[in-house]
């Protein structure tokens, strides 16, 4: 007879729902959400310990497609409405998706002071680099000189990094990854999951209808592996076709060089540390830029610090330790009071 005590084993299948997936055909979510799917039933977390909190755009449809208790919110304000229910209930896992315009626009100040608490929320941002559900306005990642429906004659806003901005407001846990490498995106979700405290993740992710292409240099298999720079913890920044090309520094700036070539070894290249007390590395790596340096995907930082949610427990122990547990009908009835007749 089956023991009714252990828990069922999950599958993908039970974090599907039976909602129609909205997104054009051929967008970037679909492959994000499928990922988040198989990652659910490998963490050991029951399926009602599971929450989904997104604000508005495109990849706020998320929680609609998650077999999980979630919340479709108020733009911008995901980040606020998550760290309430992280507060409220600590063992929850709760994730938050937003997009480029819902994180680093509107929703900006809610975005920064999560990374700056350390609350234990995971953010996965998809930045296409466009405002996609409002139809191809540009966006605070949009590039310079970028002609959409509100920048004619090309943009001239400077781009935010969502990674930089991260990584400013101190965030312990940063990565990035890209929609079309389904196992590099598997392994750095499982890393976010894993992570105690903010674990931010930026998915490179395409629109196909408004900013198709954005990412073809580091997604095109015929020249990404010279384009992009996989991130890899303790090992020399290498990157090629022939992992022959590298990257050092000539003062404080950085240098695509060659392996071989001018008497350049591995060991005159910069080694990638994920876990440096200070961001200084990662936030280095976060400013390179095709076609002049290629684009770093992985983790960039990954540190150990106390978790928001745990310090405000213990707030809440000792104040309870000390004055004992509140009475809120008492308070509410205390001090002066008077009788306006």
């Amino acid at each position: 007879m089956t023991d009714m005590t252990e828990p069922a084993t999950l599958t993908k299948k039970d974090f599907e729902t039976n909602q129609d997936v909205r997104w054009c055909p051929g967008c970037g979510d679909y492959a994000v959400l499928a990922q988040v799917q198989k990652l659910m039933p490998t963490l050991g977390i029951p399926r009602e310990n599971f929450a989904f909190i997104s604000g508005i755009g495109c990849s706020s449809r998320f929680p609609y497609y998650m077999e999980t208790y979630g919340m479709h919110s108020i733009h911008g304000r995901a980040p606020a409405v998550a760290s309430g229910l992280k507060l409220a209930r600590p063992e929850l896992s709760v994730w938050v998706v937003t997009g480029d315009g819902d994180a680093l626009a509107i929703g900006g100040n809610h975005f920064i002071h999560a990374m700056r608490r350390n609350i234990g929320l995971k953010i996965i941002l998809l930045n296409n680099r466009i405002y996609g559900l409002t139809k191809g306005q540009y966006s605070p990642t949009s590039q310079l000189g970028m002609k959409t429906k509100t920048t004619p004659q090309g943009s001239i806003d400077r781009p935010f990094s969502p990674v930089a901005v991260a990584l400013g407001a101190g965030a312990t846990f940063v990565a990035r990854t890209v929609d079309s490498d389904l196992a590099h995106m598997a392994q750095v979700l499982r890393r976010a999951a894993e992570h105690e405290g903010t674990a931010f993740v930026e998915v490179y992710q395409n629109c196909i209808v408004f900013n198709d292409g954005a990412y073809d240099a580091i997604t095109d298999k015929a020249v990404r592996d010279d384009a992009r720079l996989l991130l890899e913890h303790g090992k020399p920044l290498l990157y090629g076709k022939g992992r022959d090309k590298g990257i050092r520094l000539r003062g404080l700036e950085p240098e695509a060089v060659t392996v071989g070539e001018d008497g350049v070894t591995e060991a005159d290249l910069v080694v990638h540390d994920e876990a440096a007390d200070h961001s200084g590395l990662a936030f280095f790596l976060s400013q390179f830029d095709a076609p002049k340096l290629p684009v770093p995907l992985g983790v960039f930082r990954a540190v150990s610090a106390p978790a928001y949610e745990d310090m405000n427990n213990q707030l809440h122990a000792d104040a309870e330790a000390r004055r004992g547990r509140g009475d809120l009908a008492g308070l509410f009835n205390s001090g002066d009071t008077w009788t306006i007749d």
